[in-house]
C-alpha cells in the first residue's frame, strides 16, 4: 500500500469502524500531544486504554493506563503508536502477539516505518502512518473548518453551536 496518500474513505472506515484504542506513549502531562489525542479519543466515544510503562496503574484522562498492549483487559481494534519511528517494529510484533489481532496500527505524525508495516500488513492488519487520528476525525466531520482551516470537505451543513462539544461525526462517502 502507498503509505504517502490515504483516501478519505480508508481513513474515514477505520475511525467509524474502530472501538477499542490502545495508546502507546499516552502521557498525563495536558500539554503533551498524546494527553489531547487520548482525551480527543475518549470525547468521540472511543474506549481508550492509554500504554505507558512509567505510569501503570494510574490514569491518564480517567482510564487506567497499562504498561504494555498484553495487559488491556478487552479486545484492541486499533493501537496508536506515539512513540519515535525507530521504537515501532517491537510495538507492532507485541500488537501482532495479540489475539484476536488488531484491525489497525496507526502511526502519528512523523511516525513512519515500511518495515513494520509491511509486517503488519502481510499480518492481514491496516496500517496508516504519519497521521493523527485526531486530526483526520476532525477534518472528515468538518470540525476542522470550523476554525476557518481548509480541511479538504465541503458541506452546507452549517455547525450547531451548543454547550459541551461539539461533532458531527464522521461522514460517510
Amino acid at each position: 500500500m502507498n503509505h504517502d496518500h490515504y483516501d478519505n474513505s480508508y481513513i474515514s472506515d477505520i475511525l467509524s469502524t474502530v472501538k477499542t484504542v490502545a495508546i502507546v506513549g499516552a502521557s498525563a502531562n495536558e500539554v503533551r500531544p498524546s494527553f489531547f489525542v487520548t482525551k480527543y479519543m475518549i470525547d468521540k466515544g472511543y474506549s481508550v486504554f492509554p500504554i505507558n510503562p512509567g505510569h501503570a496503574g494510574k490514569e491518564i484522562c480517567g482510564r487506567m493506563t497499562y504498561a504494555r498492549l498484553a495487559d488491556v483487559p478487552e479486545r484492541i481494534d486499533m493501537v496508536d503508536i506515539f512513540r519515535a519511528s525507530e521504537s515501532v517494529p517491537p510495538i507492532v510484533d507485541e500488537a501482532l502477539a495479540l489475539e484476536p489481532l488488531p484491525k489497525v496500527i496507526w502511526m502519528q505524525l512523523a511516525v513512519v516505518n515500511e518495515d513494520a508495516a509491511r509486517k503488519a500488513e502481510a499480518a492481514g492488519v491496516k496500517v496508516v502512518m504519519n497521521r493523527c487520528p485526531k486530526i483526520e476525525y476532525a477534518r472528515l466531520a468538518g470540525e476542522i473548518g470550523w476554525n476557518g482551516v481548509n480541511s479538504g470537505m465541503i458541506s452546507s451543513k452549517k455547525p450547531v453551536m451548543r454547550s459541551g462539544f461539539q461533532s458531527f461525526g464522521i461522514r460517510q462517502r
